[in-house]
């Protein structure tokens, strides 16, 4: 599912559930939240885990 971002101004941001810094997903996003950076590296290590 593919979601279009939403200007700031409009929608405050969600914070990232790790390390609490703005991610770049609406804070009406379900579920857990991950800024960049830890999207990234959350992505890396469930790759590995299998």
């Amino acid at each position: 599912m593919t979601q279009t971002p939403t200007s700031p101004a409009t929608e405050p941001l969600a914070d990232c559930v790790l390390c609490g810094k703005p991610t770049e997903h609406p804070a009406t996003t379900r579920g857990a939240t991950y800024c960049p950076v830890c999207e990234w590296q959350e992505a890396q290590r469930t790759a590995c885990s299998g």
